[in-house]
Order: C-alpha cells, then sequence, then structure tokens
C-alpha cells in the first residue's frame, strides 16, 4: 500500500465534535453515499447476529441497518462523542421506556477496536476510513469479524477534491488537502489482513458551488477540516487564500466550481485463519 499520510487523532476528533450539532443538515453527500452502500448488501445473503457500525457519526445507518436485519444486534464506534451523544438521541424516548432495542454506543479509534475477537457478523463502515491509517482498521476488522463475516466499507480515492489541492499546490505547495489511497492498495491491504474474494467499485461524484470559500465551509460543517501531522499551524492568510481561490476560479464550468469526490466502495469476506497464534498449521479434512 502507498505510504500513508499522518494525521492527528485529537485534531479529528475536535474537528468532528464541533461540527456535530449541524452536521446531519450539511451531511448530503456522506447520506448519499451510505445508501448506495448499503446497496451492495442487495445481493449477499448475511444474517448477522451482531453489527458494527465503524465510524457511526450521528447514526445515520442505524435505521437501515436495523430494517435490513431486525435480528441484529447493532454496535455504533465512532471517536467523537459529540457525535455519539446526537446518535443517541435517534431512538425515541418512548421506545427506549418501553424496552425497545437500541444500539449499543462506543466511543473509541477504529484502528483500536474494545471488541472481542470473532464477535460479529458484519462490520459495516461509511466515509470513516481515510481518517485512518487503512491497514490497521483492516486488520482489525479482520479481528473482531468471525470467519465467514463481511466487511463492507466506503471511502475517498486520490481524484477526491483534487480541484481545491491543485489550486492550492500552485499558491505555496504546503499540505492543505489529504491525499487518498488508491482502490487497489485498498483491495491490497484486504487480502494482506486476511480477507478473501474483495471487491472494489469506484464512483466519481462532483459537487457544485458558487465560490471556493461555499467548498471551504462547507467541508468545514461535516468536521472534515486539514488533520494532516505537517500541515501549517500558522493562520492561512487572506492574500494566501485568495490566491488560492483565483486559481480554483480555473476550474469554473457552466457558472459553477466543482469538488470531485472519488468515492470507493468496498467489501470481503473474512477467511478462517491458516495458522493459530503459536504458528500450529490449520488444516481441514472433509468426508
Amino acid at each position: 500500500m502507498a505510504e500513508a499520510q499522518a494525521l492527528e487523532k485529537r485534531s479529528i476528533r475536535r474537528s468532528f465534535d464541533r461540527a456535530a450539532p449541524g452536521y446531519d443538515q450539511h451531511a448530503v453527500l456522506q447520506r448519499e453515499v451510505g445508501a448506495r452502500l448499503l446497496e451492495h448488501l442487495d445481493p449477499i445473503v448475511l444474517e448477522p447476529a451482531r453489527i458494527v457500525d465503524l465510524g457511526c457519526g450521528t447514526g445515520a445507518a442505524f435505521a437501515p441497518l436495523a430494517k435490513r436485519y431486525p435480528r441484529a444486534a447493532v454496535t455504533g464506534l465512532d471517536l467523537a462523542p459529540s457525535m455519539l451523544a446526537i446518535a443517541a438521541r435517534r431512538t425515541p424516548w418512548w421506545k427506549r421506556a418501553l424496552g425497545g432495542t437500541t444500539p449499543a454506543l462506543v466511543c473509541a479509534d477504529a484502528e483500536r477496536l474494545p471488541l472481542a475477537s470473532a464477535s460479529t457478523q458484519l462490520v459495516h463502515s461509511n466515509l470513516a476510513l481515510q481518517w485512518c491509517r487503512p491497514e490497521l482498521v483492516f486488520a482489525e476488522a479482520a479481528r473482531v469479524l468471525a470467519p465467514g463475516g463481511l466487511f463492507l466499507f466506503s471511502t475517498f480515492g486520490p481524484d477526491t477534491l483534487r480541484e481545491l489541492r491543485e489550486s492550492f499546490r500552485k499558491v505555496d505547495g504546503g499540505a492543505h488537502v489529504h491525499a487518498f489511497i488508491d482502490m487497489h492498495d485498498l483491495g491490497d491491504a484486504l487480502v494482506h489482513s486476511g480477507f478473501a474474494d474483495p471487491v472494489m467499485e469506484m464512483d466519481m461524484v462532483t459537487l457544485e458551488y458558487a465560490t471556493a470559500e461555499a467548498v471551504a465551509r462547507d467541508l468545514k460543517a461535516i468536521g472534515a477540516r486539514n488533520a494532516l501531522a505537517q500541515r501549517s499551524r500558522g493562520l492561512a492568510g487572506r492574500g494566501r487564500w485568495r490566491r488560492m481561490a483565483e486559481h480554483y476560479e480555473a476550474f469554473r464550468r457552466n457558472g459553477a466550481l466543482p469538488a470531485t469526490y472519488e468515492v470507493i466502495y468496498g467489501h470481503a469476506w473474512k477467511v478462517p485463519p491458516k495458522k493459530l497464534a503459536d504458528g500450529r498449521q490449520v488444516m481441514e479434512f472433509r468426508r
């Protein structure tokens, strides 16, 4: 896998905590991608007893997952406590009062899951992987999945926000926009982590804005701030921002500025281990 950029988890948590109150109002792309991601389950035969939603945010996937798998217990996991506080309110008070099933909520890092090994049959993650080191998330997903379990995820690919990245590059060459990992590298990392039969798909989505400032406001509203460890710690300055916006104008088409998102969808199956923890080989005999 291509070398991932170092991200600061404290910065990520702080950004999403701040964005939590207005997140659902602005997360149009996240909802659309989430709906498309769940459609990938349509041809798959699976009856999970437990589902883990990695990077669950405000819990937008809880209801559709429960509708699809009404017998499954859902656990939502997110790095930002404020996101989980909103997710907790998705279940109506009257349903909670009557003892209705509610998702369990866990505040934790997807790279270090506080969950038992082989304890779930479906790990779902919508647009959270780009805030992590994918190989660590894949290893943890493989650990908590029981053999025969499914890992289903969406994330962003290298062409995401290419207009913004290129416009900043022409100003100072600094690290202003995250670099996203290629679909094929993600597929290789899945296999390396113990998954089988990875299926990867890609879709290009373009949002349109009136100004570069509107692009930045939308990103800020959903918590998508620059969390690169090597980012500049000083204020961007009006002059630098103005020059970036001028370069962004070169991308204007039909009166609008585009913001491109390369959306990657992937799923793979957890296979039984071929070796035990002590190094002994696992051999299967069939009659």
